[in-house]
Order: structure tokens, then C-alpha cells, then sequence
């Protein structure tokens, strides 16, 4: 597992770094969880999982402070003997002399934080879990639609791109083109973002590369989105079937989650921004409870159940 470096998470959440000749890039996160080591510090080293990020906070600090350095020196030399990712002291408290010998010796990165130590651990775990979850990467379109993040696919030159555009010229927002990262955050969560190289970029046949956020400014674009509904675009053949009335929901797999997926026949004369503006929309209401295929169904029943009375 290649994890996440430490010296990425230290960037990301501006921490102070207290052993500066240790390189964080060569130190990295394998899992999202973290760990307070109070009995790590009283000398109970069972069961210790020492992959985790160990987090100092005013319980630990203040146990330390009562120790002698006798004891100290048995407990630090212990504690980083291990291979740990990194110590985190929060609170604004700082490590001892001898604890970063210790650090030093055994070269274990040494870092800090201003940030109550509940409010870094959550913002830290959040932080990792995104880093370390599943990804890949397909060729699609992403778009923030009224809340719902709606991934637009098809083969290259069907109108994605042009799609996008108009959904941004229509107040939606762009989280990336052509390429989109996708991670499992969880059973329910796949969060998509751009890679870094073309963010905010709309490739348009026939005029070139046009960057969305310095033509229609920052309000139009979006670092990350989650994945609510997929639009499948594809040429409208007159032999296919296409769903008319949407009673039952169809699903994709994204790295074992299931989403809604729609399938979108093209041909001339559709908008395919209004299309998805519905589509975004009307997924929303089903998430809120209605269904308006399903109250279709149930006029059409109520009125045949009304005829049959007559």
C-alpha cells in the first residue's frame, strides 16, 4: 500500500514541524485511524498499533508533565521505538528536549498544531480518509448541478464538454473535464475531483483549451463533488428501447458502489444542459420522497379503479 507522506498532511493542515532534519516525504500514512497514546505513556505497549498517527493531547501532555526524567527518558525511549508515522502535539504544546532526541534517534517526524485536540483529530481523520480511499480515474465530465454532483459520460466528442459548458453558463459549477479522480469514501460516498495538471479546463473541438474559472470566474468552478447521478450519452438509434417513464431506477458500478445511472440518447434538436438540469433535479426529489413516475402510476390506477366503479 503506497499511503499518503507525511509531509503532505503536515502541508495540507499547516503544521508546525519540530524535527526539520527528518524528511516527512520519506515518512508516510498507511491508515486513516489515530491513536492518543495515554497508555503508551504509562508503559502499556499491547496491542499497540503502531501504523497510526499518535496525537498528544493536554491528557497525555499533562501525564508527561508529572513523570521524572528518569521515567521520561524509559517511556520516550519505548514509545519512538516503534515505527510510528509521525507525533502530533496539539494544543500549542511542545515537545521536550529529550523527547526529540528520542525522535532524532530513532527518526521519528515530530509536529504540532495551535487546534484543540478533538477538532484536529476529526479534521485529521477526514483528511486521511479521502487520501487513502480507493480511486480511479474515467474519462468523463463532472458538474455540481444544483447540489447534485452529476457525472457525464460517452465517447469522446458526443457533447460532454459542450454540455458542461452550457451547464456553467446556466450558474452550475465545473469540477473537471474530460479526466475525473474518483475515491470511495465509503459504502455510500464516492467523491470526484480533477487532476491537478487540468483543473478547471474545458476541451472544445474546433476552439482549443478554455479555462472556465478566468472566463466566468471562481463561482462557476468546484475543487471536489460527490457523486450523485451518472447521465450516459450515446446516439439515438431508432431500433433501441429507451425508458419512458423511469418506474424502476437503473445503476452503475463505481468501485462497488451502486449509482443512479440514466441513459441520455442524443440527436438533433435536444439540450442537453436543460436534460440534465431536470434529470439533477428530479433526482433530488426522489431523494427528498417524490417520485413523479410513481404518482403517475398512481393516477392512472386510481383512475382506472374510478372507471371500473362507474
Amino acid at each position: 500500500m503506497e499511503g499518503v507522506s507525511v509531509a503532505k498532511i503536515a502541508k495540507k493542515m499547516n503544521l508546525k514541524n519540530f524535527t526539520d532534519e527528518i524528511s516527512l516525504k520519506e515518512h508516510t500514512i498507511q491508515i486513516s485511524d489515530v491513536n492518543r497514546p495515554a497508555l503508551q505513556l504509562n508503559g502499556f505497549f499491547e496491542h499497540f498499533e503502531q501504523s497510526r498517527v499518535e496525537i498528544i493531547g493536554m491528557v497525555e501532555y499533562a501525564n508527561l508533565q508529572k513523570k521524572t526524567e528518569a521515567e521520561k527518558k524509559e517511556i520516550y525511549d519505548a514509545f519512538l521505538s516503534f515505527d510510528i508515522p509521525c507525533v502530533i502535539f496539539c494544543r500549542g504544546f511542545e515537545p521536550d528536549e529529550m523527547f526529540l532526541e528520542a525522535s532524532h534517534r530513532n527518526q521519528i517526524p515530530v509536529l504540532g498544531t495551535e487546534q484543540p485536540t478533538s477538532e484536529f483529530m476529526a479534521e485529521l481523520i477526514n483528511i486521511l480518509t479521502e487520501e487513502l480511499a480507493p480511486c480511479i480515474t474515467i474519462h468523463g465530465v463532472l458538474v455540481d448541478v444544483y447540489g447534485e454532483g452529476l457525472l457525464i459520460m460517452g465517447e469522446s466528442g458526443i457533447g460532454k464538454s459542450e454540455a458542461a459548458l452550457e451547464l456553467v453558463k446556466r450558474g452550475h459549477r465545473l469540477v473537471t473535464d474530460d479526466v475525473v479522480e474518483i475515491r470511495k469514501i465509503n459504502e455510500r460516498t464516492l467523491v470526484g475531483t480533477s487532476p491537478d495538471i487540468t483543473r478547471y479546463f474545458i476541451e472544445l473541438r474546433g476552439i482549443g483549451i478554455i479555462d472556465v474559472k478566468t472566463l466566468f470566474g471562481v463561482e462557476c468552478v468546484k475543487e471536489k463533488q460527490n457523486i450523485d447521478l451518472v447521465i450516459k450519452l450515446s446516439d439515438w438509434k431508432k431500433e433501441n428501447t429507451y425508458d419512458r417513464f423511469g418506474l424502476e431506477e437503473e445503476y452503475t458500478e463505481i468501485l462497488g458502489n451502486q449509482v443512479v445511472c440514466h441513459s441520455l440518447p442524443i440527436r438533433p434538436g435536444r439540450n442537453l444542459a436543460v436534460i440534465c438540469e431536470a434529470a439533477a433535479v428530479n433526482h433530488r426529489q426522489k431523494k427528498m420522497g417524490y417520485n413523479a413516475a410513481q404518482e403517475l402510476y398512481r393516477r392512472v390506477q386510481a383512475n382506472f379503479a374510478k372507471s371500473e366503479e362507474e
